[in-house]
């Protein structure tokens, strides 16, 4: 089944709207086309498509709530769904913090579509993986990557009159070069809404160069140093303050956000006055949904402005019970940063390292965002402004709001792939000081 236009969808979700004899109904549509190919040990293993579509019912009787999914699209099966939804609606408990559905609501146009991407053919994804695995032929590395691009198109519709529509596009890249014996490993990740804009020769030679340096690391003694977290480094611990600014989370003392006495940090400065992370969903370099998965308006947030904790994300209920407007959590984050290129800030680095990923990230202490995980795939010692050796990996033991408290410099802005939760960010590289390893590892 193809994916649907914004004509087809709706006249689809009034059709199963029609069905319904709820006190109130709500109908999600999702329909996905994903083209992936796979390589390993420099040679493809996978290559395919999938295609999907997915209906899903919520019918509430006052406060109770039922819900059912489908991926059939026939009457019978469509007045089915409605009826099981139904169904399970009467059976349900009350739910105490039920809110109603939202009625209309005005959208801006979203810019998420990008027909190049679209109409990606397998023949161009095994052209974009040719010149990775060319790079791994000519450096005498190897190769192990996966490149995955989606069409998706989402709708809503409710007994209330809100309709929302929306078409988007994606490519996620990622890369591993390892040296042949195994010792030395470099990564790069890349991700766009455009697929002309990716570059796998480009960024399997980044790999492919770490690989290599990495190959004869030594080991440095654990301990606090200045470090150069590359973006896809720096935004696996950055995330963490981004999907932790539920306001519930900060007011009922569960956050990192929360203050004694039921307070929060809400307009209070957190970290270093250089940070200003906001969310837009019409920016041409990170564009997002401009209406969130309950039927609100996504609009341009400002999170943290010169370090000062500026807005919290609020769902309908608890903004209800708090008298404030509820804004939806964001669907991608921009960090501001610097002027700066990346071998500028290393040049600028009397003594430092370079991390170019950081993973395997786990909660220590929720009340101070304390996190461990471990670097990998390229760690460097830098001294007087070069990369002088490569050392082996670290465990970390770091908290992203200290760390932005430690903050000594910013370069320019990326856009880089979150390896822990393959969401896209735009964020800078950025040099921190007293970053805490806790002790080495042998992973390579």
């Amino acid at each position: 089944m193809p994916l649907l236009t914004q004509d087809e969808a709706q006249a689809l979700l009034k059709k199963v709207l029609s069905y319904s004899k709820a006190d109130e109904c709500e109908i999600n549509l999702t329909g996905t086309i994903t083209g992936n190919i796979r390589y390993a040990r420099n040679s493809v293993s996978t290559s395919g498509g999938i295609s999907t579509n997915t209906l899903v019912v919520s019918s509430a009787y006052g406060k109770k709530l039922g819900v059912a999914t489908i991926n059939e699209f026939d009457d019978a099966s469509l007045e089915k769904v409605v009826r099981r939804a139904e169904e399970l609606a009467k059976l349900a408990p009350e739910n105490p913090e039920f809110v109603s559905f939202l009625g209309p609501q005005k959208y801006a146009e979203p810019v998420m579509f990008v027909p190049a991407t679209a109409a990606i053919t397998p023949k161009q994804r095994a052209d974009a993986v040719a010149q990775s695995l060319q790079v791994a032929k000519d450096t005498k590395t190897v190769a192990a990557g996966f490149m995955e691009d989606t069409t998706t198109m989402n709708a809503m519709m409710n007994s209330k009159g809100l309709f929302a529509y929306n078409t988007s596009t994606g490519v996620n890249f990622s890369i591993t070069m390892r040296t042949e014996d195994g010792k030395g490993s470099g990564y790069a990740t890349r991700g766009y809404n455009d697929f002309t804009k990716l570059d796998t020769k480009k960024a399997s030679q980044i790999a492919a160069d770490k690989g290599l340096k990495s190959a004869t690391a030594r080991a440095i003694e654990p301990g606090k140093y200045t470090v150069i977290l590359e973006p896809a480094a720096a935004a696996v611990l950055l995330e963490n303050i981004f999907f932790g600014l539920d306001a519930r989370q900060a007011d009922e003392g569960r956050s990192f956000l929360s203050q004694p006495g039921g307070k929060t940090r809400l307009g209070e400065k957190l970290v270093d006055e250089r940070v200003n992370m906001y969310s837009d969903p019409l920016n041409p370099e990170l564009p997002t949904s401009t209406w969130a998965g309950d039927g609100r308006p996504q609009e341009k947030v400002s999170w943290i402005e010169k370090g000062v904790i500026k807005n919290l994300t609020y769902s309908r209920y608890w903004a209800e019970k708090k008298g404030v407007k509820a804004i939806p959590g964001p669907d991608g984050v921009i960090m501001e940063g610097g002027t700066k290129s990346l071998e500028e800030l290393i040049k600028g680095t009397k003594k430092g390292i370079l991390v170019t990923r950081l993973w395997y990230i786990r909660p220590v202490d929720p009340q101070t965002l304390l996190l461990t995980g471990l670097t990998r795939d390229g760690t460097f010692y830098i001294e007087n402004g070069e990369i002088k050796f490569p050392i082996k990996n670290f465990r970390f033991n770091e908290s992203p709001v200290i760390m932005l408290n430690n903050l000594e410099e910013l370069g320019k802005v990326e856009r880089t792939v979150s390896v822990e939760s393959n969401v896209n960010y735009l964020i800078p590289p950025m040099k921190i000081r007293d970053f805490t390893f806790s002790s080495l590892s042998d992973a390579v």
